[in-house]
């Protein structure tokens, strides 16, 4: 038993570690092997239709189209799936398409379907060969659509290209660490999985499909929570290749409040064990072996947070019972790491936070580093509270019917933006 409890003190505190070690090369190879080369200039401009679903989006929708008027890309249309809403969004699009009806359409459906439906309308009325897929706080780079067609056009299996999406809302503690997580786990994961093959998820938030390529998967799901991910393995599955561009920009408002984050988390959480089990013959199919080492980085996670829980759990039990005095043996000495553990986690953690800034800092302005110094309580924001919406997301899984249509709901949006 004393064994087993030492094996698992030092996988809990190995492990993200050996991860940080992980993220960082693999996003230094990334940006040293292919974000510093310059794009050949396009021989085509492939049609964009930019697809936006929203329910209940009168706070942020007009910014959001309106932004979309001067992109440095022709042509394109963009078209607004308003999901059932029952706040001013209907009117506010009806608005706008007025205003904008040389490229804007609008449908409105009703009631509520999901977000995974409206997607599919959306497509389904759509003219262009590339589909944009983006929220509806999202403000798009005014030059995205070019970075994103350059793989399109030049590599004819490109399925999907993920964008990299910026937190806009920065002026609160937990605005800053999402600025921080972003760019020192978020990007660098991406980079790495890019490095690797495969690509867990695109960003639900930014990113842009072959049409063709989605046909053949079957388009989007409304059986998971988050279809992004579950869109991705589908079209990965399919042998199509999925792209990180780090130059398509897009900048969205993270939820500032406790309850908004934890909800965020678990939504993810959730989706990702969906996945998960959703795709499991994965492993009855030689050809799939590229996406093993994912599918056992997200499993290895699930059973991190697991070792994570028990440990806690057990630790507390023992104390609890022992002072007392249901128990009158001290409990095994508390989880803290060995000195030599915690000083090298600090070090590779440190150089983390150090590569991404060096590799973000030419998408931000000076605000990043100011965001950075905030980074100290990067340790509990993404790897306790994503290990216990983790717990969260499985017990969800085993709990909810297969089969369901998921719906949707507008999620919790920052209100204090940078000036």
């Amino acid at each position: 038993m004393k064994l087993l409890w030492h094996l698992l003190n030092y996988f809990v505190f190995l492990y993200p570690l050996y991860m940080s070690f992980i993220w960082t090369a693999g996003g230094l190879s990334f940006y040293f092997r292919r974000e510093r080369k310059k794009y050949s200039p396009l021989d085509t401009y492939p049609f964009f239709s930019i697809v936006i679903p929203a329910h209940n989006e009168e706070k942020h929708i007009k910014d959001t189209v309106s932004n979309l008027e001067n992109l440095n890309y022709s042509p394109y249309e963009v078209i607004v799936v308003d999901d059932g809403s029952i706040d001013k969004t209907p009117q506010i699009l009806d608005e706008l398409v007025k205003k904008y009806s040389s490229w804007l359409k609008v449908i409105h459906l009703s009631p509520n379907s999901g977000k995974a439906k409206a997607l599919n309308v959306g497509t389904l009325f759509s003219k262009g060969e590339l589909i944009l897929v983006m929220d509806a706080d999202c403000l798009l780079d005014k030059n995205a659509l070019q970075s994103m067609a350059w793989h399109f056009v030049n590599y004819p299996r490109v399925g999907a290209v993920t964008g990299n999406p910026r937190i806009l809302n920065r002026t609160t503690l937990l605005g800053k660490i999402q600025v921080g997580e972003y760019s020192s786990i978020i990007g660098l994961i991406k980079r790495t999985q890019r490095v690797l093959g495969k690509i867990l998820t695109v960003s639900g938030v930014i990113a842009t499909f072959r049409k063709s390529a989605l046909y053949d998967c079957g388009f989007f799901d409304a059986d998971t929570v988050t279809e992004d991910i579950d869109v991705t393995w589908k079209l990965e599955k399919r042998f199509w290749d999925i792209r990180y561009e780090p130059r398509a920009l897009s900048w969205i408002l993270a939820p500032e409040s406790v309850r908004g984050i934890w909800k965020q988390r678990v939504r993810w959480a959730q989706g990702g064990v969906e996945v998960v089990k959703k795709h499991f013959n994965v492993w009855s199919d030689w050809r799939q072996r590229r996406l093993w080492p994912i599918y056992i980085e997200y499993v290895t996670t699930i059973l991190w947070a697991f070792s994570l829980a028990f440990l806690a759990a057990s630790w507390l039990a023992a104390y609890f019972l022992y002072y007392s005095g249901v128990i009158g043996v001290a409990p095994i000495q508390p989880f803290i790491p060995p000195a030599w553990t915690g000083s090298i986690l600090a070090l590779v953690c440190l150089f983390q936070f150090m590569v991404s800034l060096y590799i973000d800092h030419h998408y931000e302005n000076k605000s990043l580093l100011k965001c950075y110094l905030w980074v100290i309580w990067y340790p509990l924001f993404y790897w306790v509270i994503n290990a216990l919406a983790v717990l969260i997301g499985v017990y969800n899984v085993f709990i909810r019917r297969g089969g369901i249509s998921v719906r949707w709901k507008s999620p919790d949006r920052g209100l204090h933006t940078l000036k």
